[in-house]
């Protein structure tokens, strides 16, 4: 089956240099030049590709070579063993690769490829030398998987069983174009990727963690980690999440520890889609947060991994009429989720905030109760607001996801409630007490510690300013005389 491509797409996706520059390559090297893969499938779905990936019978880097010298544009080689480079000139990225794997045609390439989306081509040598004629005659689409049915189909398809074979990366990718695509895979891939899973742990943990992180930043992860659950591909990627199935709990709770984790990533996608629903009020530095490079991805992270402590801290209390706890689950699950990250090698910045998010992610419930019993503090607040400093808008957010994933009948019914009215009253705190004191001169300081009360440097000096500071928000201390009166106290306190 042929399908047939508005020339004009191609004319819009090729600027005129790069064209000319295309043309007079062509006329030099001779061969056979494809549009392929990617930017084929973007094309076809009416988005504009973020790449140009081109395919060449032979020489692609002799193409690659040529452009980068006429463009002035920089030339990256890709892969030891692969005829295949990169050029980035004046904002664009342009792939070159030749026919894979000893392939004779474009139509044994395609076929070698990942996906039946990603396996069509359009043939752009004849098109290129059309110098000022107006592009009248569609281009016909080589598509020898069918990916084109594909797309109009909704349907993730593996070019082949052996695909998953020749790079086990596609087990994970075959998710990931049905997340961001919002597609369902065809049974038969399933099937593969079943009977080929153990295969994923052999490529680059930088890899998997690309794909994974491309899945959580699709909005629809939640369903996605659920369908790689089901084929085992999740637990051969993150066993610690495996050790939450059927593992039961409190009854606040009306899911097991594993389904309540994807419950709550999927509140989390429902969250960040309108925040102001659940925080209406105060909720300017919950927004200003969000708007933080790779933030929503991070959140929902933190939202599947929050209670992977709960495992390891499972127990049944006898003296309190068999009870589940999870005693501490929320800094043994911080401990546990970095060494995922360490494993997948993720950066320090991302690892560090998702474990703070995690090992505090318990604070605004405990907040929340006091709260609800009437006896909530300014100082309660301002510990809380120092403690989670800039990750207080992300804890507020994966507490109310974790509420909401919570349905069972002992929850308290008004949480998220509670949760969003707590939320903009420590934002008043924070403003009214917290920002005025962290935007002045400190009343005291380290070198005050030394001259004036004769203290020697030590680890305690950070707790004695701290406590300064604190009484300062509080209004307890409003003079550097005050402030020195009370880190006298707070010295002697610690001891020598």
């Amino acid at each position: 089956m042929t399908f047939h491509v508005d020339p004009r797409q191609i004319e819009v996706l090729l600027p005129p240099w790069l064209k000319r520059h295309l043309r007079d390559i062509h006329s030099h090297l001779g061969g056979e030049l494809y549009l392929a893969g990617g930017v084929v499938r973007d094309l076809l779905l009416g988005k504009p590709p973020q790449d140009i990936d081109l395919c060449v019978n032979r020489e692609a880097r002799s193409w690659a070579e040529n452009l980068a010298a006429r463009s002035g544009g920089a030339l990256v080689p890709l892969g030891r063993e692969e005829d295949a480079a990169r050029v980035v000139s004046r904002g664009l990225t342009v792939d070159f690769s030749s026919f894979r794997r000893g392939a004779a045609t474009i139509v044994e390439d395609l076929r070698l490829r990942d996906l039946s989306i990603n396996a069509m081509a359009l043939r752009l040598d004849n098109l290129l030398h059309r110098e000022g004629e107006s592009p009248k005659s569609a281009l016909v689409l080589i598509d020898p998987t069918l990916g084109r049915a594909d797309l109009e189909n909704g349907v993730i398809r593996a070019a082949g069983p052996q695909s998953f074979i020749d790079d086990p990366l596609r087990l994970l990718r075959a998710f990931r174009f049905a997340a961001s695509l919002g597609f369902s895979i065809d049974a038969q891939s399933v099937g593969w990727i079943r009977q080929f899973g153990d295969l994923i742990v052999r490529p680059a943990p930088e890899r998997i963690a690309h794909e994974l992180d491309l899945i959580m930043d699709s909005g629809h992860s939640a369903g996605t980690m659920s369908q790689m659950a089901t084929t085992g591909l999740l637990w051969a990627l993150i066993p610690e999440l495996a050790a939450g199935v059927e593992m039961e709990q409190p009854a606040s709770h009306h899911l097991d520890v594993f389904g309540h984790s994807l419950e709550a990533l999927a509140q989390m996608e429902r969250i960040l889609e309108n925040p102001r629903l659940w925080f209406p009020r105060n909720n300017e530095s919950l927004l200003v947060s969000l708007q933080q490079p790779a933030m929503h991805r991070l959140l929902c992270w933190a939202a599947l991994m929050h209670d992977l402590g709960k495992p390891p801290t499972y127990a049944r209390r006898v003296e309190k009429d068999n009870r589940i706890t999870f005693y501490h689950h929320d800094h043994v699950g911080a401990r546990v989720f970095a060494t995922y990250a360490q494993r997948f090698r993720w950066s320090n910045e991302d690892r560090e905030l998702v474990s703070r998010l995690i090992s505090h992610h318990m604070r605004p419930f405990f907040l929340a109760n006091v709260a609800r019993d009437g006896h909530l503090t300014l100082r309660a607040c301002i510990r809380l607001l120092r403690k989670a400093g800039d990750i207080l808008p992300g804890l507020f957010l994966l507490a109310m996801a974790d509420s909401l994933a919570g349905q069972g009948e002992a929850r308290v019914v008004d949480m998220e409630q509670e949760l969003g009215d707590l939320y903009a009253h420590l934002e008043q705190v924070r403003l009214d007490h917290v920002a005025p004191v962290k935007s002045a001169k400190p009343l005291i300081n380290g070198h005050d510690l030394i001259k004036e009360l004769h203290l020697q440097p030590s680890p305690i000096f950070k707790s004695i300013l701290g406590a300064v500071e604190e009484a300062h928000m509080e209004g307890l201390v409003a003079t550097r005389s005050e402030a020195l009166t009370l880190a006298k106290t707070v010295a002697a306190q610690k001891g020598p």
